[in-house]
């Protein structure tokens, strides 16, 4: 039975604040997100440290639904790639869950500190988290928000392996989803042309972020001025729809054309023509040994650079419309997808795949994409 559900005449059983503090200590907030706040925690009795999450009731009915979909979602998986759901309490006014305790960096921080990054590390650290969404491919779970945020390091040696985080949009696929959500920059056209969609749109956003590691560029910009926020959605959408990137010179003149074959067949506009995360792990780029050993870090870290400030990236707010209009009748609103001069959705993207070889290698008029205060909040669609 769905976590919250009560059989007929069954009373709702709540556990007492006492049953937490009796078993954590909880320190200070780390940071607040949309739904909830986050806490480290402390087990009294085996000292270990978790992340705690809690999430207040009195926060309205979108915050109790992400709370009862992330506790349905991560009680059914178990991957050494995804962090574990440990602990959940229910009491009258508040829902924690205690989950393993990611203690790593950040991939883009991880990337900025090496001494050489080559394409071998970005298949290394594709290859993990494609195993994870196969995995969860293979339960039917759409996670729906795979971004670059969502990816650290468990911990600081060596050789740690990578985790995915954030789970309250993930979504079993019974049947083809229809709510638009995620953050713009990862959205698949489906997902932007109000299609119905399901597991594909996680492979799309893979391609967006491997094109982001190999390059440190987005695939998908728009230099439409910062504050102009319902613009640059539109403008955004368009390119998305159309499959309007390229693999720029200078950026992708040392990237193999194995990397950019697997980018491009990711990032296939046809959500049926796209490769699935399994068929993503047997490409050679990621299963043989067709990633280069090039060492490609002080290009890649000088996009990074200008494109992934900090203070954009993690912590600032983005007020947008953009998923009021995707979700607006079309009646009512100009959606990309019925723009007049809206470019062929698959032209771009087919083109690609056939030949990543000849992809045009003109630069932009800036000669890179600083769009350091475009805000990356992600854009929830609970009902």
């Amino acid at each position: 039975m769905p976590f919250g559900c009560l059989k007929p005449g069954e009373k709702k059983d709540y556990n007492s604040p006492t049953e937490i503090t009796d078993k954590y200590d909880l320190g200070q907030i780390v940071k607040s997100e949309e739904f909830c706040e986050i806490f480290r925690a402390k087990d009294k009795n085996t000292l270990k440290m978790y992340t705690c999450k809690k999430f207040l009731k009195k926060d309205g009915r979108k915050v109790r639904k992400a709370a009862k979909n992330e506790i349905l979602i991560l009680k059914m998986v178990k991957h050494p790639n995804i962090l574990q759901l440990v602990d959940v309490y229910e009491t009258r006014k508040e829902y924690y869950l205690f989950l393993e305790l990611a203690t790593g960096r950040e991939v883009f921080d991880w990337i900025l500190d090496q001494g050489y990054y080559s394409e071998r590390d970005t298949s290394n650290v594709i290859r993990q988290v494609m195993e994870a969404v196969a995995y969860l491919h293979s339960l039917k779970i759409v996670h729906r928000n795979l971004k670059l945020e969502n990816l650290v390091y468990y911990n600081r040696l060596k050789h740690s392996k990578i985790v995915i985080s954030d789970f309250h949009l993930a979504k079993l696929e019974n049947g083809l989803i229809k709510e638009p959500c995620g953050t713009p920059e990862y959205l698949a056209p489906e997902v932007v042309g109000r299609q119905r969609y399901g597991r594909a749109v996680d492979c799309w956003a893979l391609g967006v972020i491997m094109y982001i590691l190999l390059s440190g560029n987005p695939p998908f910009y728009d230099e439409t001025d910062d504050d102009d926020y319902e613009n640059h959605d539109k403008n955004l959408f368009r390119k998305i729809l159309a499959g309007d990137y390229e693999f720029d010179s200078p950026y992708w003149d040392e990237i193999s054309d194995s990397a950019k074959n697997l980018v491009s067949r990711l990032m296939e506009v046809d959500q049926d023509q796209r490769l699935t995360a399994q068929e993503a792990i047997n490409h050679e780029w990621i299963s043989g040994n067709a990633a280069s050993d090039k060492n490609i870090k002080e290009n890649v870290c000088a996009q990074i650079e200008k494109n992934f400030a900090k203070a954009k990236w993690k912590k600032a707010v983005r007020v947008t419309t953009m998923m009021k209009r995707l979700r607006a009748p079309e009646h009512q609103t100009a959606t990309p997808a019925a723009a007049p001069d809206a470019p062929n959705p698959a032209a771009g993207a087919q083109e690609k795949a056939q030949a990543p070889s000849e992809a045009s290698t003109a630069p932009s008029s800036s000669g890179h994409f600083n769009f350091a205060q475009k805000k990356k909040k992600a854009i929830f669609c609970l009902h």
